[in-house]
């Protein structure tokens, strides 16, 4: 579990990708410290298990469904990547939930200033925009963010210059594509109200109990 809050920025030593599947060695420094073989570390916000290390880097096996979702097989060696160690015990909890399972990728399609902040304009598939809601938190690439605005194609965001100088956004242009992570939360109680639907249905219920009708109507 992670909490969006990117500890570092480190730089792609080497990635093979044969197939679907394959191997990325990454150099860090702060991320290692405590670290060993078999933890995970959230790389873009795809969580990645140790594999090896040296003073310097460490290596993940990455596997099919990884390269399927995300938008890792499109690094290349030089390339910055957000990285936070899985979240420890007692610490302080600065983001959100962030489980380090990408939903899928979007492409920035806007990048404008306002003053001191910066606007990340995200399109996305629906299968990922029914889980963003004004407000609420996503992870791109890894960072937890507050979503500013949601739109029919697309989810906006605005972000501080601390966040942009931490992390890879600084990177980012028009038509890059991010790796998304939406609130794990919405998507528990959306498997759950279907579930309780088809229940509801299957026994001939006429509305008892909570339905997906009775939510709608406390809204």
């Amino acid at each position: 579990m992670f909490t969006g809050i990117i500890e570092e920025t480190g730089i792609v030593e080497r990635i093979n990708i044969t197939g679907n599947s394959g191997n990325i060695k990454i150099r860090a420094k702060k991320v290692l410290e405590g670290t060993k073989i078999g933890d995970s570390i959230a790389v873009n916000g795809i969580c990645l298990t140790v594999v090896s290390m040296t003073g310097d880097s460490f290596s993940a096996d990455v596997m099919a469904e990884t390269v399927r979702r995300s938008s890792l097989s499109q690094s290349i060696a030089g390339h910055r990547v957000n990285l936070e160690r899985a979240m420890a015990v007692g610490e302080r909890f600065g983001g959100h939930i962030v489980s380090g399972h990408i939903d899928g990728t979007g492409i920035i399609s806007s990048i404008k200033t306002e003053e001191n902040a910066v606007w990340y304009k995200i399109s996305a598939g629906d299968e990922i925009l029914k889980h963003i809601v004004e407000k609420g938190s996503v992870a791109i690439d890894g960072i937890s963010l507050t979503v500013a605005d949601v739109q029919k194609n697309d989810f906006s965001v605005s972000v501080i210059p601390h966040t942009r100088r931490e992390t890879i956004l600084s990177d980012k242009k028009i038509g890059d594509a991010v790796n998304l992570e939406t609130d794990v939360i919405g998507k528990y109680v959306e498997r759950l109200m279907g579930y309780m639907k088809k229940d509801s249905e299957d026994q001939g219920d006429s509305g008892s109990g909570l339905t997906m009708e009775s939510l709608r109507a406390l809204l």
